[in-house]
């Protein structure tokens, strides 16, 4: 073989000094690149000598990873397939370089945040972090010379003889001076744990301690004593479980992978294994962890490979959003990943995969409320925050959670909404024929106005979760015939409004000489005065905030459309209670205003909303009045 010296055709502008700077905040990749060109070389050769075209031993496949820091070299070795120099230059000089350059074209119009796992730049990825990049392979054909490719960057590149006498291809990264935290071994090692830990080719790097039985000495009770050996580092579980077959798995082997992927984390809830080959690729495990109630969106817990090959753990544009709540690993090849977010947003590959993973889980879902519902009921603080979560914001899974969907009252029983719909459709219907749900956010708080409730024989569900807000709109948006009211948003009777007409006590003048004592002691002029002639055994005085500008006030947030909304309150009083009559029949003015004073005080504290000056105020009165 003569020595061959030649440059590489660039069509733009020298891709190298980009691929160094432009690529600058993902120098990393280019472990994961190598790597994954020397598993395909491996997994080529295998491939040939199970078709017979490759009649020699295979031997030990594994590919070793070197780190030299006082030559300042990283080297990746395989026993693939290898290359001829004429392969060097058509798949190095060429197709990969003209990969890299397409590559860089994408990357630089869809923008550091655009690519989806960086992934494409192959080998070119090594000018990254080397000054300069070494060859030398064997080609598995028989007769084959070995040959040497060298480039120190720059678009010249020498092709000669190597020295190399075994089968396979050796990199050597000659590591330029603003690069040299990898010729760290902990850096290294970080990084084919983070991308190469399931790679179907065992990957070496290094030596570890490990203790085995040593026969030549023995403890008091004749068992061997255990003696410290060097052995080779294998980094990485080629036979990941999400590769396996479902039915060669126990439930302890989906909780052991489960503290592998993320160590020290509670037992998963339940998990679904996806393995589908027509007509798209894909496998993989996703978890239920335990979820507080509490909107906890952990994302980056989902993590993506593509052929066991790690990929990015930001999988917004593969797994809906609801989704991310989940942990685990999903795996395609059928994933496109050198394109733009943009771009996989759209793809219709992409689109099926996302519906399957949605489907899948809704199923899972329904089994388990199907087949065990009280161990379904029991993990329904964990469930319930995805299941309504994926409900409000994805239809195609919406179409089936309202099934699984659980509604818990106050009294801890657990019911779907068809359920709670005839459990409560004859008692709570209103004179429009409409099935008036009551709601509680705050038991305790709400403790007075769900008692009230009770005792029409109504009942109330408890909706505190961070979700249930628009939860409850969902509900009402799927279920025409609903109306879903928190228990405190006005008097019980006009909640439910049967159409019943109580009369007042009062005559209308002593009913508007009520209002004026109220509305003149409130002091407050957004607030509203209203008198209801309302049963006996209600509250005398009660402080609303009404359904509707109650959640366009939630909605707001502080901020946006409804950033002016104001907060309306109603006070309302009761004309029925005996405490009107004997306020209306009060003499002194000075009585009557204490007297209205500790009612309206009272009504607020039902609400939490005496504080302050006030509350010092209403405790220093009622100590007057005990006296």
């Amino acid at each position: 073989m003569t020595t061959q010296k030649g440059s590489i055709q660039v069509n733009t502008e020298n891709i190298f000094p980009i691929i160094k700077k432009f690529l600058y905040s993902d120098h990393e990749i280019f472990l994961r690149e190598l790597i994954s060109n020397a598993t395909d070389a491996t997994t080529k050769l295998k491939h040939f000598s199970s078709i017979g075209q490759f009649k020699g031993g295979l031997g030990d496949l594994r590919i070793i990873v070197k780190l030299d820091a006082k030559k300042k070299t990283l080297s990746i070795t395989d026993k693939g397939v290898g290359m001829t120099a004429e392969e060097i230059d058509k798949y190095i000089n060429q197709i990969a370089f003209s990969g890299a350059e397409e590559f860089v074209k994408q990357y630089k119009t869809a923008g550091d945040a655009g690519m989806i796992g960086h992934f494409g730049l192959g080998f070119y990825s090594s000018f990254m972090v080397a000054k300069k990049v070494e060859i030398h392979t064997l080609s598995y054909a028989e007769g084959a010379e070995a040959a040497h490719w060298t480039c120190d960057g720059s678009t010249e590149f020498t092709i000669g003889k190597s020295k190399k006498k075994d089968r396979g291809t050796e990199i050597i990264l000659h590591i330029d001076e603003e690069n040299e935290e990898f010729l760290e071994d902990s850096r290294i090692q970080g990084l084919l744990n983070k991308y190469c830990r399931f790679l179907p080719i065992p990957i070496q790097f290094g030596t570890k301690t490990d203790y085995v039985d040593d026969p030549e000495n023995k403890n008091e009770d004749g068992t061997p004593k255990r003696k410290s050996v060097e052995v080779d580092r294998i980094i990485n579980d080629h036979a990941p479980l999400w590769k396996k077959s479902p039915t060669e798995l126990k439930d302890e082997d989906y909780k052991a992978f489960y503290q592998t992927l993320y160590p020290m984390s509670e037992a998963p809830l339940f998990w679904i294994h996806l393995n589908v080959d027509y007509p798209f690729n894909l496998t993989g495990i996703l978890y239920f962890p335990k979820v507080k109630n509490e909107l906890e969106l952990q994302r980056n817990k989902i993590q993506l490979y593509s052929n066991q090959v790690f990929v990015t753990d930001d999988v917004k544009d593969v797994v809906p959003e609801f989704l991310m709540l989940l942990h685990g690993v999903i795996d395609s090849p059928d994933i496109p990943l050198n394109v733009s977010r943009s771009f996989l947003q759209s793809d219709a590959q992409v689109k099926k995969i996302t519906s399957h993973i949605t489907k899948k889980v809704a199923d899972k879902l329904e089994e388990i409320f199907k087949s065990d519902r009280k161990a379904y009921e029991e993990k329904w603080e964990s469930i319930g925050l995805f299941v309504k979560y994926g409900a409000v914001s994805d239809d195609k899974f919406a179409e089936k959670a309202l099934k699984f969907t659980l509604l818990k009252n106050t009294e801890g029983e657990f019911f779907t909404l068809d359920e709670y719909k005839s459990k409560v459709e004859v008692n709570q219907k209103n004179k429009d024929n409409k099935i008036v749900l009551l709601y509680t956010n705050n038991i305790k708080n709400q403790a007075p106005f769900i008692q009230t409730a009770k005792k029409r024989s109504y009942d109330v569900l408890d909706m505190n979760g961070p979700l249930d807000s628009h939860f409850i709109g969902f509900m009402e948006h799927k279920e025409g015939d609903l109306s879903i009211v928190r228990v405190d948003a006005d008097a019980i009777d006009k909640i439910i409004d049967k159409g019943e007409v109580r009369e007042s006590v009062l005559s209308e003048t002593q009913v508007e000489s009520l209002k004026k004592t109220f509305a003149d002691q409130v002091k407050k002029p957004d607030w509203e005065i209203q008198t209801e002639a309302l049963s006996p055994d209600d509250h005398f005085i009660t402080v609303i905030k009404p359904e509707w500008e109650r959640r366009m006030k939630e909605m707001q947030g502080g901020a946006g459309m409804f950033g002016m909304f104001p907060e309306r309150v109603v006070v309302m009083v009761n004309t029925n209670h005996p405490l009107a009559g004997k306020i209306a029949g009060m003499d002194g003015d000075e009585a009557k205003t204490d007297f209205v004073e500790q009612s309206f005080d009272l009504a607020l504290l039902s609400q939490n909303m005496l504080e302050g000056e006030a509350l010092e105020r209403f405790i220093r009165r009622t100590e007057n009045m005990m006296k």
